[in-house]
């Protein structure tokens, strides 16, 4: 016999048999209507990207560059390299929330600069996230866009925020590497993040004169990589070179272990530029695309340059155009076209390459000063590059899905295109000039107190007289382990003689035969 049920009586029981089984298994508290934990506007998809996206950004850094600056410098110099960007993750986040992150993204003080307030209580980072001088007029009082509101809490924001002033402050150590006094940069950090980030950030992010002006920075091309680029320039001339020995042989202790730091960092920049709309929106997936051209672009440009003048394909070479890519597209990445994520990818694999690889070594000025890691040319070329490029190739409706100020182009889309490539050189100019300066203050304010540069005998030695430390423990290779400073590694007493895994022959350490 077959049982036959009207549509309606069907749906009626369907619905009966979802109450029913509702009262026996309750809706999870995360997916309930009206609950403190979930507002009503609160949009889980952006809050999980925007969260992914700042895990992204942050793996750059910790462990990425953490990891690439270790292996890419001399063997000697490898745990004082890879401590000196630990740190500056670890210190610039304690300031973010103290006191940064609002003197960037919080109320005016100046128009380049936020009021400085802690970001740590719950009324605060539990409500919506905003950033509140971002409310955009029409020069007849009219509101043009309303401040920037997030659909997430703003601990997303500010958490997400600070990934970013880390990263920038890591990039400007790669400059002064291997000779710094460790003590002179643990006091550098926190003094260039209040005086010299929060400024950059809040004038083209957080709502100051040049975001209020149309300056496009989508992602950072200023804010990070040209203020990073142009910083470490300023401070390894303040600092003062290393030594003659290590200018002039400084091989990578590890290319392998470099490569694993490059690939967290290119992976990673997916987080870095998908995140910059604040979304799990469009802008965000022609960002991530236009990222990942632009670098493998860059990165085969640079290696055929390499292959063409110099007769073999560089491996080092090779991420060097990867990060110039990175740094170009970055200020354009959601606002181009991706054929013009080729071009910039282009031009940033043989613009960065031709003045470091032929301009700096007929240039006195970059003589004179030791960029250790080249940060000026992988950033601060790259980074005023796409500055640039994205006044020439912003697209007019991409702009307009992201800026505030709105019939936004670059100058090859006609109209008042023009006018935005000039405002992005003006921009450019500001953030240049306020990072010389504000870095030259801050290294000659810390003098005062310290030297910069590490004495002779620790540039001689290295790791060991800075740290106490060396990064392989391979016998014969110098002091690596003494158990009269750390310990037995048995435990519980040192071998003897007449221990049958005692070797005798060992001049240094513990030889076990298993």
């Amino acid at each position: 016999m077959t049982l036959f049920l009207p549509f309606t009586n069907f749906h009626l029981l369907c619905h009966q048999s979802r109450t029913n089984l509702g009262t026996k298994m309750a809706t999870p508290g995360a997916y309930q209507e009206h609950l403190p934990a979930v507002p009503d506007w609160l949009n889980k998809g952006d809050n999980a990207w925007q969260m992914t996206a700042s895990a992204l950004v942050g793996l750059q850094s910790m462990p990425g560059l953490v990891i690439l600056y270790a292996s890419v410098v001399k063997k000697k110099w490898a745990v004082n390299s890879a401590f000196m960007a630990l740190y500056a993750f670890a210190a610039v986040l304690i300031c973010w929330v103290l006191l940064c992150y609002r003197m960037a993204f919080g109320d005016e003080l100046l128009p380049f600069w936020g009021k400085g307030a802690p970001a740590l209580g719950q009324k605060y980072l539990a409500r919506q996230a905003v950033l509140p001088e971002t409310i955009h007029y029409y020069s007849d009082g009219r509101v043009e866009s309303p401040a920037t509101r997030p659909f997430y809490p703003m601990a997303t924001m500010v958490y997400f925020q600070f990934t970013f002033a880390a990263i920038t402050m890591i990039l400007l150590a790669g400059s002064v590497l291997g000779r710094m006094n460790i003590r002179a940069w643990m006091a550098f950090v926190p003094l260039w993040l209040v005086f010299s980030y929060t400024v950059g950030a809040f004038s083209l992010w957080g709502g100051g004169f040049l975001y209020h002006w149309g300056v496009i920075d989508y992602s950072g091309g200023y804010v990070i990589h040209l203020s990073s680029g142009i910083a470490g320039f300023t401070a390894a001339y303040w600092v003062g070179p290393r030594l003659k020995s290590d200018r002039e042989r400084f091989p990578p202790n590890n290319v392998l272990l470099m490569l694993a730091g490059a690939g967290l960092l290119w992976m990673g920049w997916s987080g870095f530029n998908g995140g910059a709309p604040y979304a799990a929106n469009v802008p965000a997936s022609v960002a991530v695309l236009n990222t990942n051209i632009s670098a493998a672009t860059s990165l085969l440009v640079w290696t055929t340059l390499d292959v063409v003048f110099f007769g073999k394909p560089s491996v080092i070479g090779a991420v060097q155009g990867m990060m110039t890519g990175l740094a170009c597209i970055t200020p354009g990445a959601g606002v181009v076209q991706s054929w013009a994520a080729i071009v910039m990818g282009i031009l940033s694999g043989s613009i960065p390459w031709f003045t470091m690889m032929i301009l700096h070594k007929k240039s006195i000025l970059l003589q004179k000063v030791d960029d250790t890691l080249g940060v000026f040319h992988t950033h601060a070329v790259a980074g005023l590059l796409g500055g640039l490029l994205t006044g020439l190739l912003a697209e007019p409706t991409l702009c307009n899905m992201v800026l505030p100020v709105t019939g936004s182009r670059g100058a090859f889309y006609g109209k008042n295109g023009g006018k935005q490539f000039l405002k992005q050189l003006v921009a450019a100019l500001f953030v240049i000039g306020w990072n010389l300066v504000s870095t030259t203050i801050i290294l000659l304010f810390i003098r005062i107190f310290m030297p910069l540069r590490m004495p002779e005998n620790e540039l001689m030695i290295g790791d060991d007289a800075v740290h106490g430390e060396e990064a392989y423990a391979l016998w014969g290779d110098g002091e690596k382990y003494d158990p009269n400073r750390h310990g037995s590694i048995f435990g519980a007493a040192e071998l003897t003689p007449n221990d049958h895994n005692y070797n005798h022959t060992t001049a240094r350490g513990v030889t076990i035969n298993l």
